[in-house]
C-alpha cells in the first residue's frame, strides 16, 4: 500500500495461501519488506479483494465516461476514526470508518462509490484483532456497495498511537437534478430526523467500562445512502441533508442556521431519544441533542413535501422512526431554540468543547 507500494514485491507472490506467522503486529509490518508485504496481502488485499484493488498500483483509476453515465458532478470526502475501544455495543472502529465515510458523501445526494483505506497501526496490536476489523470493513463495504480501491498501511512504536487509527476516503457521483446544500434552507422549511438520538455516544460510553452501568443501547452505527434515494426518489429538491454525527444534532442545526441565516425551532416533545438515554444523560449531566450518532440524518424540506417524505423515510428500516422535530423561522438569524415540554424555549448553542473524547 501505497495501498501498497510498487518498489515491494509485485505479483504473483499475490496469493490467498498466504498467512503471516506472527501473532502481534511488529515494528517489520512497516518497514516496507516482506513482513508489511505478507501483512498487507493477507489482511487486507485478500479480504478486500476486487479488480481495481487487485492491480496493486500506487493508485486506483477509473473510467471517466462510465462515471458520467451516473451524474454529472463528482462528490469527495475523507474521514479519520480513533474511537475507543475499538469493539463497542453494535459496531466496531471498521464499519464505523465504512459507514462514516459513505453517509457523507450520501447526504450531498451522491452515490457512494470507492473508498480509500489507511490504517496507522501500533506496535502489539493482535494480528487477530485486525483481521477481524478488515472483515468487519468488508462486510460494511459490501452492504453499502462500495469498493476498497487503494490505501496505506504504516506501524508506529508501542505507545505512539492506541491500538489502531483508520482513514478512509470516498467518492461519489451526484446525479443531475439534485442539489443539496445548508444555502438552500428557507423559512417554513420542515426539520425531519430518521430516528433516536444519541445511541451511539451512549453505547461507546458505557462500553469503556468507567461507569457501572448495565443497558442494552447498541450504536446507531448504518450506511444511509439507500435511506437517502428513497427520500430523493419522492423528493429530489429537498433542501439540505446532514449526517448527524459529533457534536450532535444541536451543532448540525447550528451549521445550517448559520450557513443561511436563518433560525430554527425545534419542538422538544417530538425529539425522540430511549429512554435509556435519557437515563444516562440525567446521571452524567449530558444532553442528548450533543451526544454523537452513527446512522442519523436530519433533513430540511419545504413543508408540503414533508407527507412524502416521511412516508418513504418509514418505509425503510433505517427510516422507520422518523418524524418531524421542528421548523425553520425568519428570527432571530443563526439561532436554533428549543420549545421545552414545559412551553419554555431555550437556546441551543453550539456545542463548546467535547461531551465525550473518541467518540468515532
Amino acid at each position: 500500500m501505497n495501498l501498497f507500494p510498487t518498489n515491494s514485491i509485485q505479483n504473483p507472490l499475490l496469493t490467498k495461501s498466504h498467512k503471516i506467522q506472527d501473532t502481534h503486529i511488529t515494528l517489520a509490518h512497516g518497514s516496507g519488506g516482506k513482513a508489511m508485504r505478507d501483512l498487507i496481502d493477507d489482511i487486507f488485499v485478500n479480504t478486500f479483494d476486487n479488480p481495481i484493488l487487485s492491480l496493486l498500483e500506487d493508485q486506483a483509476t477509473f473510467n471517466l465516461s462510465s462515471l458520467l453515465q451516473q451524474g454529472d458532478r463528482l462528490a469527495f470526502t475523507t474521514d479519520s476514526y480513533v474511537v475507543d475501544p475499538l469493539f463497542f455495543p453494535g459496531s466496531d472502529i471498521g464499519e464505523l470508518a465504512i459507514n462514516g465515510t459513505v453517509n457523507d458523501l450520501a447526504v450531498s445526494g451522491a452515490k457512494p462509490l470507492y473508498l480509500t483505506c489507511s490504517v496507522i497501526i501500533e506496535e502489539g496490536l493482535p494480528i487477530e484483532t485486525l483481521r477481524r476489523i478488515a472483515a468487519s470493513m468488508k462486510a460494511a463495504a459490501k452492504n453499502a456497495g462500495v469498493q476498497i480501491v487503494t490505501g496505506d498501511t504504516k506501524v508506529v512504536h508501542r505507545g505512539a498511537a492506541d491500538k489502531l487509527f483508520i482513514n478512509t476516503a470516498g467518492i461519489g457521483i451526484i446525479p443531475q437534478g439534485v442539489n443539496i446544500s445548508a444555502r438552500n434552507i428557507q423559512p417554513g422549511d420542515a426539520v425531519i430526523i430518521n430516528g433516536e438520538l444519541g445511541n451511539h455516544g451512549a453505547a461507546i460510553l458505557i462500553a469503556r467500562g468507567e461507569l457501572a452501568l448495565e443497558t442494552n443501547i447498541e450504536s446507531d452505527c448504518q450506511a444511509l445512502y439507500d435511506l437517502v434515494a428513497t427520500i430523493l426518489n419522492v423528493c429530489p429538491q429537498v433542501h439540505a441533508m446532514r449526517d448527524v454525527t459529533r457534536g450532535g444534532l444541536a451543532t448540525v442545526l447550528n451549521e445550517f442556521a448559520s450557513s443561511s441565516n436563518i433560525g430554527i425551532r425545534l419542538e422538544e416533545e417530538f425529539i425522540p431519544v430511549r429512554e435509556e438515554v435519557k437515563g444516562v444523560c440525567e446521571i452524567l449531566g449530558l444532553d442528548p441533542l450533543y451526544l454523537a450518532n452513527e446512522g442519523k440524518l436530519v433533513v430540511v424540506a419545504k413543508r408540503e413535501d414533508v407527507a412524502s417524505i416521511l412516508s418513504a423515510m418509514k418505509s425503510h428500516p433505517a427510516g422507520k422512526d422518523a418524524c418531524m422535530i421542528g421548523e425553520v423561522i425568519t428570527s432571530p438569524p443563526g439561532i436554533v431554540s428549543l420549545k421545552t415540554i414545559f412551553g419554555a424555549e431555550r437556546i441551543v448553542d453550539m456545542l463548546v468543547g467535547e461531551q465525550l473524547p473518541r467518540i468515532c
